[in-house]
């Protein structure tokens, strides 16, 4: 009987995960329904902003009439981040989450992720970057250390492959083959 395996998938776009520090406690839960939807977990960090950090984090959101207690709340307590990757990752992760305001995603969606864990506007448990370009900035942010290199799609990506990847395959297999090892591990 002939075993189907599915084809490798390489993920190239990531989105920035957060839960919030009043869900932090369901932080297991969370995240097993994350991986359940598709997404792969690329990198985890646990930490507390400041309210520096915060304000530095959603500077995009200065000045509007929420924006104080949002720092607060955000530099309240622990946050876990995680940088997330499947295919289409930003507006599946969106998706996921439902609207930014839980009382309108428990009308709307009921089974996101906000309607089932925030409880308001502010406090709706999760956040997700609204973009590939403020994923890519947030993930700086969060995690620093990270390298964000632009990934190829497209025609680019089968170009890089065909120069690259498949010349390389292609040697080291062919070397494999005519020495026949006896372990190859």
């Amino acid at each position: 009987m002939e075993v189907l395996m599915p084809e490798p998938q390489i993920y190239v776009e990531r989105t920035l995960a957060i839960i919030k520090p009043d869900v932090i406690d369901k932080e297991e839960e969370i995240e097993d329904l994350i991986l359940r939807s598709g997404f792969h977990v690329i990198q985890k960090r646990n930490l507390q902003l400041s309210p520096e950090q915060c304000s530095n984090f959603y500077a995009e959101q200065f000045g509007k009439v929420f924006f104080p207690n949002l720092t607060a709340y955000m530099s309240s307590g622990p946050i876990v981040a995680m940088v997330l990757a499947r295919n289409c990752a930003v507006s599946y992760w969106k998706e996921l989450l439902g609207p930014s305001n839980s009382l309108r995603a428990r009308i709307t969606h009921p089974h996101s992720l906000r309607a089932l864990y925030g409880t308001d506007e502010l406090r709706n448990g999760l956040h997700g970057s609204l973009s590939i370009s403020s994923a890519e900035k947030e993930i700086g942010f969060i995690f620093p250390e990270a390298i964000l290199e632009p990934v190829p799609t497209g025609q680019r990506a089968r170009d890089y492959l065909n120069l690259y990847v498949k010349p390389t395959l292609l040697a080291g297999l062919t070397a494999l083959c005519k020495e026949k090892p006896a372990d190859p591990m």
